[in-house]
């Protein structure tokens, strides 16, 4: 079925309202408004074209195979923030319809590196994604479907028929209601299959980094710290820049929007910083909440937003009661902090003597239109840094840098870069250089450090010239130090003492570059352990059990071998262990007690043991610290417990337990 009919499907499904910001057809903030109407569908929905590269699944999947299922398909494209304020609702779909419904993301790229299966892997890592996705690099789907905006979301009936379409954000109240009449319907008939999809899910065979998506980064020189934003691990991790040692973590590790102590504060995929030289401001960006760290009184407070995203434009107020929407990055001057609101594409303005918070720049219609503070049009403003006349701002979704002045009074300009759809890798003046969605901007001695997110590099960006040139990066994705480095996507900057500092996000480390030799080396943090990925006060890793073994009574030994991969080495840096348990140390014990740790063992690890008649279960939980032998700071954690039965018995004819681990990486 083509567009026509299917578009057809979709005015009859939807009682729509419609809103269409100008711009070329498919930006994401077209929106039809309306209620499903009917929970069975009458035109049939097209298969999925053969030959696409699916993720999260061992397989692909044919629709025809989802008979039974209430299946969603959401369009999305990994840069766009109203794709990414969909997810938690598909989550919450998700969760109340475990066994009823599958949804499938289908990743339509806007951008050219988004076409790119790798990235939308990482994409699908970042946002914590755990349903299946295609990569539609050529639109195929997009247009079998008639979709024209990112997103846009089709639920399919259980015959595989489309109810309906929907395009925008807020979501789950409009699915909910027609996914639970869609349910009660083909139950009725008994034809829906509630047994679980089997997934392959690309969470379960990445490795475990110490640092996770880290976004922004902020490096202070007076006090001589660096403040990492811990995205994915929803914690703002605190690094000595004399030593390089983790002098604090703040937040728990967990998701939540929660006040207090360093230990039990949460935050939610946290971002940009701004530091005064007391407090630390925190743009808290999927709570929509700005946070203050109090670095002396060791608390978290949070100081503007109510932690649900605002559902109106422009609305001002006092800041803690205050709707936000995707607050990504902030700079201090003069009294107030200056916000990089992505999700309502404006910068805003907090005055923290006051505590109100108003939209200083942008209408909030998506666009690059310049003009009076007020009138301007923005495009997800997600970078932002500030002289003593203007704030500078990478405005990613049209991909280009551009200046709002500090008088109220003043105006938007862009200085370098196109529109919407204008993206590439040019250096050069003004708006014929090119960028690919920059997420980062640094201002210093008169000149911009700009993160070129997708096109791997960090470009150089005069305000006076209006010129842009390469500075580091190959624009190939990697890691390599030196005179030819290369990134993965990296999205916050920061200078300070002659470095520059960069978040290289995909590939979770920082980045640090001497801004006259322009060399490039990987921060290697020390005092590792403390970045141990947080909730793991509890075993929480993978557990394997190996075949049961005999032993003779009387003395005996356990011989513990980890096997690690070629070009992987443990870090010396961070303290690996190996804790040895005997259920029943009765019949197995080491010392007189069923339970020995190891720090820093030396592999095979060689413990003289106890054992006597009976039966037992010999538990070996493995933390393990290791990195690659030759860029010794991409390292990785690892959690495992060995299980392993053991025998006491006479005629047995063996005296020796052995263990063994193959750790490995994808």
């Amino acid at each position: 079925m083509k567009r026509t009919s299917l578009l057809l499907v979709s005015i009859v499904a939807v009682t729509a309202i419609l809103w269409m910001s100008a711009r070329p057809p498919g930006i994401g903030l077209e929106r039809e408004r309306g209620q499903m109407s009917e929970p069975v569908g009458t035109v049939a929905a097209p298969e999925f074209p053969a030959g696409l590269q699916w993720l999260n699944t061992a397989r692909p999947l044919r629709l025809g195979e989802l008979r039974g299922k209430v299946v969603l398909l959401d369009f999305w494209t990994f840069c766009c923030i109203n794709c990414m304020h969909v997810i938690p609702d598909l989550k919450r779909l998700e969760k109340k319809y475990p066994n009823e419904l599958v949804v499938i993301g289908v990743h339509s790229a806007k951008f050219t590196t988004e076409k790119e299966t790798e990235n939308i892997r990482q994409a699908i890592l970042r946002y914590e994604i755990a349903h299946p996705v295609i990569n539609d690099r050529d639109m195929a789907v997009w247009q079998e479907y008639g979709v024209h905006a990112w997103p846009t979301l089709a639920l399919i009936d259980p015959a595989g028929k489309i109810v309906g379409t929907l395009s925008g954000e807020d979501i789950f109240d409009t699915f909910d209601r027609i996914i639970a009449r869609v349910i009660e319907t083909f139950d009725a008939k008994g034809q829906l299959d509630r047994r679980p999809l089997d997934l392959k899910l690309e969470r379960d065979h990445a490795p475990a980094t110490l640092l996770s998506f880290p976004g922004k980064v902020l490096a202070d020189e007076a006090s001589n710290q660096l403040f990492i934003a811990d995205s994915n691990h929803n914690r703002i991790v605190v690094v000595s820049m004399a030593d390089r040692s983790v002098q604090e973590v703040i937040g728990s590790g967990e998701i939540g929007l929660g006040d207090g102590d360093f230990g039990q504060a949460t935050f939610h995929h946290p971002q940009g910083m701004a530091y005064d030289g007391k407090v630390l401001y925190v743009a808290d960006t999927e709570n929509h909440a700005i946070r203050l760290v109090d670095v002396e009184k060791r608390r978290v407070a949070t100081v503007a937003g109510t932690g649900e995203p605002a559902r109106r434009f422009n609305v001002s107020g006092a800041a803690k009661e205050t709707p936000l929407n995707s607050p990504w990055d902030l700079v201090l001057h003069g009294g107030a902090l200056y916000i990089a609101m992505a999700g309502s594409h404006q910068l805003w303005r907090m005055d923290l003597k006051g505590g109100w918070v108003s939209p200083y720049a942008g209408s909030g219609r998506e666009a690059r239109d310049d003009g009076p503070l007020p009138e301007a049009a923005l495009a997800q403003p997600s970078g932002i840094a500030a002289d003593d006349r203007r704030l500078y701002f990478a405005d990613s979704e049209d991909s280009s840098i551009r200046a709002a002045d500090l008088d109220p009074k003043g105006r938007v300009e862009t200085l370098v870069g196109g529109d919407l759809f204008d993206f590439g890798d040019r250096d050069g003046r003004g708006l014929s250089v090119r960028l690919q969605h920059p997420l980062g901007v640094a201002y210093h001695d008169g000149l911009l450090y700009v993160a070129d997110t997708y096109n791997n590099k960090i470009k150089r960006v005069s305000p006076k010239d209006r010129t842009a040139e390469t500075f580091l990066g190959t624009g190939k994705a990697g890691l390599t130090d030196g005179d030819k480095a290369t990134f993965d996507e990296p999205g916050g900057l920061s200078v300070a003492a002659g470095r520059l500092y960069v978040a290289d996000t995909n590939n979770h480390v920082i980045r640090v570059a001497d801004l006259k030799t322009r060399r490039v080396e990987t921060l290697q943090i020390m005092a590792m352990e403390k970045l141990r990925p947080p909730s793991r006060a509890k075993f929480t890793g993978e557990t394997l059990e190996r075949p049961a073994q005999a032993v003779e009574p009387g003395d005996a030994a356990l011989t513990i071998s980890l096997e690690l991969p070629p070009g992987y080495k443990l870090n010396p840096q961070a303290p690996s262990a190996v804790t040895v348990v005997s259920s029943d140390a009765k019949v197995l014990n080491f010392g007189g007690n069923g339970e020995q740790v190891f720090r820093n063992p030396q592999f095979p690890l060689r413990i003289p043991a106890k054992v006597n008649e009976g039966t037992t279960a010999l538990q070996a939980d493995f933390v393990l610290y290791y990195c690659e032998a030759e860029k010794e700071s991409l390292c990785y954690f690892k959690e495992v417990r060995v299980i392993v039965p053991v025998s006491v018995q006479k005629g047995a004819g063996n005296t020796k337990i052995a263990l063994s681990y193959p750790l490995t990486v994808p």
